[in-house]
């Protein structure tokens, strides 16, 4: 386990440490408060991977996928999934073995099918400018 304090300035370094240290794990789960910052750090995540399109929260859309030099990066947001059959009717299990990067934003209903290797992360508030990582190999 380790754990990591940081401010918004300081993503760009903070997605490329992680995806250096942690990059061989596809599937991230973020574990954190509406506000902390999941769709922030993705997004500088993304960056990092070489996505040039425009990110955003998946909130409406369930999944985003954008293109990158290492193949598909799928964004999920599964903050309206109400059970494990939401997961299932969009065919998650085909984008979480597929061997591209996913980051998926609240996965507390779908982690009964996350894969074992899953990469979790956990975001504290600690101020209104600080947060706290704490990252979890499976």
């Amino acid at each position: 386990m380790e754990t990591i304090t940081y401010t918004e300035g300081e993503l760009p370094s903070l997605a490329k440490s992680l995806l250096e240290k942690y990059g061989k794990d596809k599937v991230w789960a973020f574990d954190a408060p509406m506000g902390a910052g999941k769709t922030t750090l993705i997004k500088e995540l993304c960056h990092t991977l070489g996505v040039e399109e425009t990110t955003s929260s998946p909130t409406f859309a369930i999944i985003n996928v954008y293109q990158s030099p290492v193949g598909e990066v799928y964004h999920f947001d599964c903050y309206r999934f109400e059970t494990l059959a939401d997961a299932y009717n969009i065919g998650t299990e085909e984008y979480l073995d597929s061997g591209s990067y996913c980051f998926v934003e609240w996965p507390d209903v779908i982690a009964p099918i996350l894969p074992d290797d899953t990469l979790w992360i956990k975001i504290e508030i600690i101020d209104g400018m600080t947060r706290r990582l704490t990252v979890r190999q499976a």
